[in-house]
């Protein structure tokens, strides 16, 4: 016990020793931290900042280049545009351009209007009547291009001549031509097909000669404004028009009843049924025909052949069918003579997006002009003089032509004339010169005296007089 009692206290004395050395800890109550303090002590975790999202905008670009490849290359410009632009989904619609009026009135009702839409100049003045193109946005996008690259012609084309304002931006063109076999005039000994004697003289001595089974393909097609376009050459060249400088309607004149006599009676050695330009080009191309009316986008395929609608290309069955064609873009009646091309365009509709100039003017900027007028370079001829040069080497058929050819396409601009393009015509008679071609009407009065035979020349233009006064109504209310 004595033994156990000394070991007990032994180790209560160690056990003392030890807590003497221990630190002193004061415990105290627990102190609340002002939250300023809190904040300086503990760290936060890094802010993360987010972009603030950005709203798309669509823009919906209409085109009359609605064939494949000519889409596929519209679309890589928009890819390319909307690269920079990813805010922005740039939208390639295909049209057909005979349907133009009523789709662009089917949009209107249904308030769906697209935002640039690619037309011939013919509908600019009507469009612009409408109240639908944006006259200030046109403005704004020539002048951001350069106003003094622009050719004079086109811009005298998209001026309107009550507010002296562009009503759209000019993007290419093309020349009308009457195209004819070289050879086979040669052989007949055949006068160039420009006035109407020798168009007539050809008409009917060409059919049935050698391969050729008719002498033309006439435009006869009441559905496509084809026929339009043919006619409204011939009626120039033989000093009628529209309108008189009072702005009376003269659809009747005998004028215009001798131009419709002359047009539709080719239709005596012309391909039967109703036609337009694919039979055209297929028949001239395949040796069936002596002459056919085109734009000088046929250059090319002269070389290669058009393109089929079932798809592939039509097999050239004339060697050397662009050596043996001759050009005859200028035509002379009893009363005058013309030419006749055409200016394409690019409106700006009222209520598009601001981001609409900056399409149209990326669209015609250096290499991506260059890229579209590559589609078909003679018939897509540049209206801005700085890319003139570039187009001259856009194409290796070019040198299948003279130059004496090519350099009629490329000055084309400053001769070619237009119903829509008579000096003392206002604004009144230049929208209603669109509605008679987007209604169709010379196509109809064509149709009905060449192929159905229900109108001669003289009731179609007493049709055509009645027609053409209720537009001029309807556009005055």
């Amino acid at each position: 016990m004595k033994k156990f009692s000394l070991i007990l206290l032994v180790t209560l004395l160690i056990s003392i020793v030890l807590t003497a050395c221990q630190p002193q800890v004061e415990v105290t109550e627990p102190v609340s931290v002002p939250e300023e303090e809190e904040t300086e002590e503990i760290s936060e975790p890094e802010e993360v900042v987010t972009e603030p999202e950005v709203e798309e905008v669509v823009i919906e670009f209409w085109t009359t280049d609605n064939e494949e490849e000519r889409i596929i290359a519209y679309e890589a410009v928009a890819e390319a545009f909307m690269q920079l632009h990813p805010e922005v989904d740039l939208r390639i619609v295909p049209i057909d351009e005979a349907g133009i009026a009523q789709r662009i009135a089917t949009a209107q009702a249904a308030n769906r209007l697209p935002d640039i839409i690619r037309m011939g100049v013919e509908r600019v003045s009507s469009f612009t009547a409408d109240g639908i193109l944006d006259q200030d946005a046109a403005v704004a996008t020539i002048q951001a291009i350069g106003e003094d690259d622009f050719h004079a012609g086109p811009l005298e084309m998209v001026t309107d001549p009550e507010t002296g304002l562009f009503s759209a931006v000019p993007f290419d063109g093309w020349i009308q031509a009457l195209w004819y076999r070289s050879d086979v005039f040669a052989e007949l000994g055949l006068e160039s097909p420009i006035s109407w004697d020798a168009i007539n003289t050809a008409c009917d001595t060409l059919t049935g000669t050698g391969d050729i089974i008719y002498a033309l393909t006439l435009a006869t097609d009441p559905g496509q404004n084809y026929p339009h376009q043919v006619f409204e050459q011939v009626a120039i060249s033989n000093n009628a028009w529209p309108f008189d400088e009072d702005g009376n309607v003269t659809m009747n004149t005998p004028e215009m009843i001798e131009a419709l006599r002359f047009y539709s009676e080719l239709q005596r050695c012309a391909m039967p049924g109703p036609q337009y330009w694919r039979g055209a080009r297929e028949s001239y191309e395949l040796g069936q025909s002596g002459m056919m009316f085109y734009s000088t986008y046929i250059m090319d395929d002269l070389v290669d052949g058009s393109g089929m609608e079932g798809g592939g290309n039509v097999e050239i069955a004339v060697e050397n069918l662009p050596e043996n064609s001759g050009f005859a873009p200028l035509m002379e009646g009893p009363n005058g003579q013309a030419t006749y091309g055409q200016l394409v365009t690019l409106g700006i509709l009222k209520g598009a997006d601001p981001m609409a100039q900056e399409v149209v003017k990326f669209f015609m900027e250096g290499q991506n002009y260059l890229d579209i007028l590559a589609l078909a370079p003679m018939g897509k001829v540049p209206v801005l003089k700085s890319a003139v040069e570039g187009w001259r080497g856009l194409s290796e058929y070019f040198q299948y032509y003279s130059a004496d050819t090519i350099e009629q396409v490329a000055s084309g601009f400053e001769t070619m004339q237009r119903w829509l393009f008579r000096p003392d015509y206002g604004s009144l008679e230049r929208a209603v010169v669109g509605d008679i071609e987007g209604r169709l009407l010379i196509s109809q009065a064509i149709s009905y005296i060449a192929l159905e035979g229900t109108m001669t020349p003289e009731t179609a233009a007493e049709w055509l007089q009645e027609q053409v006064e209720i537009l001029v109504a309807d556009r005055s209310q």
